[in-house]
C-alpha cells in the first residue's frame, strides 16, 4: 500500500518479519535474509496480509438509539425535518446525558468489538452528544478508556460544535459551553483533534472559525464535517486551516478539491450516511482524483445518520455508490485513513511501521470490497501480537 507501488503494491509469495511491535522486514520469501533463518515462522497458506484497517470517523460513544427516526425517514421525513422537529442529534444528546459513564463504556466496547472483528486496529471517536461541559468530558473519558480494555488504538476528536442545544443560540453556546469544554478537555489530555459540523442546521463558517482559532491556540489539529447537505464554505475553511480531513463533502466543488489538494487535507467519504439518508448528491470523486486529493473511507458509525458497524461494507458502498476502485477503497481504510488522523506509523506495510496487520481468507485484494456482508478475516495482529 505504498503510494508509489501501483494499485496495491502486492508482493506474491512474500514474507513479513515482526520484531516486537514493529515490522522489521518484508519482501519476496526468496529474498528473506539469513539473519531471520532461526525465527519462528507462521505459514499463512496463500492468504492476504494488509495493513490493519483504520476507521477514521466514528461516533461510537453515545447513549440510546434512533430507530424511531429511521421509521420517520422511511415515511418521507428528511434529515433536516427530523432535526428541526427535535429529533436528530439533539435526541441522542438527551440519551447520552442520562447514561452513566460505565454504561457508555459497555455499549462502546460492544461497538469497538464489531470493528476489531473486521481487522480494525485504530478507531477515531468523537464527542458531540453532550452539548454541555460535563457530558462532553464524560464522552471523551469513555473513549480514552476503550484502549485500556481492548487491543485497539483510539484517536479522540472534540466535537463540541456538533449541534445547538434546543432553544439555544449558536454564538452563546460556543462562548459558554463549546470553548470552555474544549479547554477543560485539553487540560485533562482528552483531545487529539478538534472537529465541527459546518452546515445550515449546525454552525456557519464564522462560528467554526472561532472554534478552529481556539484549537490552534491550544496546539490541536482540526478536521471538519463539511458540505454534507449543502455548500456553505466548510471545505474551503478546512483547507485554510490545513485540516487533517474534510468529511462527507458530497457538495464539494472543483474549487474545493483544488483547495484540499493544496492544503494536503484528506477527503473522508462516508457512504453509510449517504445511504441511510437517501442522498443523491455524490462527492466529487473525479475532481478529487484529478487534483490528487487523498480519499479515505470510514463508517461514520452513529445512532442517527449512519448506524453502520462494518468498515468492509463501507468499502463496498464506496465502490458501488461513489465509484471508487477497490484499490482506492483499500487505500481509504489504510494509508489515507492514517493520514486523516495524522498517524505516520500506520497504514502501510513498511519496515519500521507498527505491526498492525490484517490477515484475510482471500486471494485478491479486490475481494475485500467485493463482498457484501462477508467477513473474510483470518486473524488480526496488533502491535505484533495476535488478538
Amino acid at each position: 500500500m505504498q503510494p508509489d507501488a501501483g494499485d496495491y503494491g502486492l508482493i506474491p509469495d512474500a514474507a513479513l518479519v515482526t520484531e516486537g511491535a514493529h515490522i522489521a522486514w518484508l519482501g519476496p520469501m526468496a529474498d528473506l535474509s539469513k539473519q531471520y533463518a532461526s525465527v519462528g515462522i507462521t505459514p499463512l497458506a496463500g492468504r492476504l496480509i494488509t495493513p490493519a484497517f483504520i476507521d477514521c470517523h466514528t461516533h461510537i460513544v453515545h447513549g440510546g438509539n434512533r430507530a424511531l427516526e429511521f421509521e420517520m425517514r422511511l415515511q418521507g421525513a428528511s434529515y433536516e425535518e427530523v432535526a428541526r422537529a427535535g429529533g436528530g442529534i439533539v435526541s441522542t444528546v438527551t440519551a447520552t446525558r442520562d447514561t452513566s459513564e460505565a454504561d457508555l463504556l459497555a455499549a462502546a466496547l460492544t461497538r469497538a468489538d464489531a470493528l476489531i472483528a473486521e481487522g480494525v486496529s485504530t478507531i477515531e471517536i468523537k464527542s458531540g452528544y453532550g452539548l454541555d461541559i460535563e457530558t462532553e468530558l464524560k464522552m471523551l473519558r469513555t473513549a480514552r478508556q476503550i484502549a485500556a480494555h481492548r487491543p485497539v488504538r483510539v484517536s479522540t476528536s472534540f466535537l463540541g460544535a456538533h449541534a445547538v442545544p434546543k432553544g439555544g443560540d449558536a454564538d452563546t453556546y460556543i462562548d459558554e459551553v463549546c470553548l470552555p469544554a474544549l479547554k477543560a478537555a485539553h487540560a485533562e489530555g482528552l483531545v487529539d483533534m478538534v472537529d465541527g459540523f459546518c452546515e445550515g442546521i449546525a454552525f456557519d463558517v464564522p462560528q467554526i472559525t472561532r472554534v478552529f482559532d481556539a484549537a490552534h491556540a491550544l496546539g490541536l489539529p482540526v478536521k471538519l464535517h463539511a458540505e454534507q447537505l449543502s455548500n456553505i464554505g466548510g471545505t474551503e475553511l478546512a483547507a485554510k486551516y490545513n485540516a487533517r480531513s474534510a468529511d462527507h463533502v458530497e457538495y464539494a466543488t472543483e474549487a474545493d478539491a483544488r483547495a484540499l489538494a493544496a492544503a494536503g487535507t484528506v477527503a473522508v467519504l462516508l457512504p453509510g450516511a449517504f445511504y441511510t439518508l437517501h442522498e443523491t448528491q455524490k462527492p466529487p470523486v473525479a475532481a478529487f482524483r484529478a487534483h490528487g486529493v487523498p480519499m479515505a473511507l470510514a463508517t461514520d458509525w452513529n445512532p442517527g445518520s449512519s448506524p453502520l458497524g462494518s468498515l468492509l461494507l463501507s468499502m463496498n458502498m464506496g465502490c458501488t455508490l461513489f465509484g471508487l476502485t477497490p484499490a482506492e477503497a483499500l487505500a481509504g481504510t489504510t494509508r489515507h485513513a492514517a493520514a486523516a488522523l495524522g498517524l505516520t506509523d500506520s497504514g502501510t506495510l513498511t519496515a519500521g511501521q507498527r505491526a498492525d496487520l490484517a490477515i484475510w481468507n482471500v486471494s485478491s485484494p479486490a475481494e475485500l470490497s467485493y463482498g457484501i456482508g462477508i467477513n473474510p478475516l483470518h486473524a488480526r495482529i496488533f502491535a505484533g501480537q495476535a488478538t
